[in-house]
């Protein structure tokens, strides 16, 4: 008999999980980003193309596939997607993912919660007091950097990233009700709370923060410029696709996180209304206070152009403390605990639902408890996560982040997607998203659903697979046809397995010390990826020893 007796406590509580499973770091990390790289203003057109025809849809699907299994006693994705199509028993294996995903994701996204939390520390006890903006972005340098101590702390990076995955660890040990509703419910309002009062910061900062003779700094010139429509950019392909990857990343979906949640919910209860409010309140942080706080005040302070050149990633730890001790030490300190604090609780909150999935599937299979359950969870992401932090300036983290937070999630919603509308079919799908839904769902959506969403994946994975350089495809084909081949990008998934921008990086240095360090990188990058299969055969392989278990008593599908 399974040891899960889990069951949440209140919609609400349901709600806010699901929404602060989808409300990351990329909501305030990389929406802002992608938006100015891709068409400004115009880049809301394409992703709230892409959140209405994939987004929602896939919210809709793994909601209903979750609920689905978990009346038969499924609480994670393996035997969830077996449940579906009960004639073909490769689907389990498919199921890994849904895993798998949630392990190695969880192994390198604890590694930025940490970052964050180290930061709340730091901007506390006045580190970054004095410091000049070149000082506080080298201090992020010299974190990452393990050898290289901040405060005095040996392997301080290493110090906090265990502490971070303790306390998801612990959380997760007192089950949904008493740790995942709990945590949600505090750290949601906490998050929106701080999000707003920076993001009215960053609205009215206007002139007041500019330096001497800084003629562009003005924060209402960063929000200008970040939603100004540049319309010809809709006509780029890859317009569409950074949309279509901002959908995946910001929602969560293809993980199989919300396929567990939901799998807790009674068998007639609302999916519908509540998977489109979890997605709309991620909507709205990511598009309204997202795109309100990082851009708009840097602009105040360091100018406009300063924002062209050099928005990205770091900013948020390499420009935002020094921005945020223009304020005073008393005002900076409080800003970086609202900051660092509010990119704690939306990275912690999505990283708890990454937990889950393992927990559901020792708990079902092999009869482990709650606590057993999510501390093994937690040494499992600790062995595979340390070279993220060991190894982060070798490339293992952004290898980490490419195989399970991007190639991982397209593959498998791909699969899901055409299992939920092709396999187990849309009339019984269809039924099972309308099974006691608090709305009607338009009937259109059986179209986008069986068609529009499946091909839009489709589209996703085999540009992400085989992408001409520059994105382009006339030249790319025209020169297939002429005899000179496929000249791939080397963010394509075949350039990335062939490690076609390090071998071109190799090939083009000169300098000795330059060679040995590419060639030091490519052996980590390999170590990583031997790492994350041996992870995946190891997942796939409990989960036959999971389905040997039920032959034997009885219990197949």
């Amino acid at each position: 008999m399974s040891a899960n007796k889990e069951s949440w406590g209140s919609r609400i509580g349901l709600i806010l999980a699901m929404a602060g499973n989808a409300v990351g770091l990329g909501n305030f990390l990389r929406f802002p980003m992608q938006a100015i790289q891709n068409g400004g203003g115009a880049f809301i057109i394409p992703y709230l193309v892409c959140f209405l025809l994939m987004g929602i849809p896939l919210l809709w699907i793994e909601w209903s596939m979750g609920r689905f299994g978990g009346r038969f006693g499924h609480h994670s994705t393996p035997f969830i997607v077996q449940e579906m199509d009960t004639k073909r028993h490769f689907w389990k294996y498919i199921g890994t993912f849904g895993i798998f995903t949630n392990i190695a994701v969880a192994s390198y996204y604890c590694y930025i919660e940490s970052w964050t939390l180290s930061y709340v520390f730091h901007s506390l006890f006045g580190t970054f007091d004095g410091k000049t903006q070149s000082e506080v972005a080298q201090f992020f340098a010299d974190y990452t950097d393990i050898t290289v101590s901040t405060t005095g702390i040996p392997y301080e990076a290493v110090i906090f990233y265990l502490i971070c995955v303790t306390m998801n660890t612990y959380i997760l040990s007192r089950g949904l009700q008493g740790g995942v509703e709990v945590a949600s419910k505090i750290g949601m309002p906490l998050l929106i709370l701080f999000g707003i009062i920076l993001a009215i910061r960053g609205v009215t900062l206007g002139t007041s923060g500019a330096p001497a003779g800084c003629t562009d700094c003005d924060s209402i010139l960063g929000l200008n410029y970040l939603w100004n429509p540049q319309f010809d950019s809709l006509a780029n392909p890859k317009v569409w696709l950074a949309a279509a990857g901002q959908i995946f990343f910001t929602l969560s979906v293809g993980m199989g996180t919300i396929h567990c949640y939901a799998s807790y919910v009674r068998s007639k209860d609302d999916v519908a209304l509540n998977a489109m409010s979890a997605g709309w309140m991620n909507g709205f942080v990511e598009i309204v206070l997202g795109a309100s706080i990082v851009i708009p005040i840097a602009a105040g302070y360091l100018g406009l152009e300063w924002v062209k050149e050099k928005a990205g990633f770091a900013m948020a730890f390499q420009t935002m403390p020094y921005l945020f001790e223009q304020w005073g030490s008393f005002f900076s300190a409080a800003a970086g605990v609202m900051w660092f604090g509010l990119l704690f609780f939306a990275g912690i909150t999505s990283s708890l639902a990454m937990g889950t999935p393992w927990m559901g599937f020792m708990q079902d299979e092999f009869q482990w408890g709650r606590e057993k359950a999510a501390w093994s969870f937690g040494l499992f992401t600790t062995v595979l996560g340390l070279p993220t932090v060991f190894f982060y300036n070798e490339g293992v983290f952004g290898e980490y982040d490419y195989w399970a937070g991007t190639v991982s999630l397209v593959v498998f919603a791909l699969a899901e997607v055409i299992l939920f509308s092709w396999i187990f079919g849309l009339d019984k799908g269809w039924k099972e998203i309308n099974m006691g839904a608090d709305i009607k769902v338009p009937e259109f959506y059986r179209f986008v659903i069986k068609y529009i969403t499946p091909m839009l994946l489709l589209v996703v994975f085999i540009t992400s697979f085989c992408s001409p350089v520059g994105g382009d495809w006339g030249g790319a084909i025209s020169g297939l046809f002429s005899g000179n081949g496929w000249n791939l990008d080397n963010g394509s998934i075949i350039a990335q397995i062939m490690n076609k921008g390090l071998k071109e990086q190799i090939a083009q240095a000169t300098d000795a010390a330059a060679i040995a360090k590419l060639e030091n990188n490519m052996f980590f990058i390999n170590i990583g990826r031997l790492l994350l299969l041996s992870a995946f055969t190891f997942i796939a392989l409990i989960i036959y020893i999971a389905y040997d278990r039920r032959k034997k008593t009885g219990k197949v599908l």
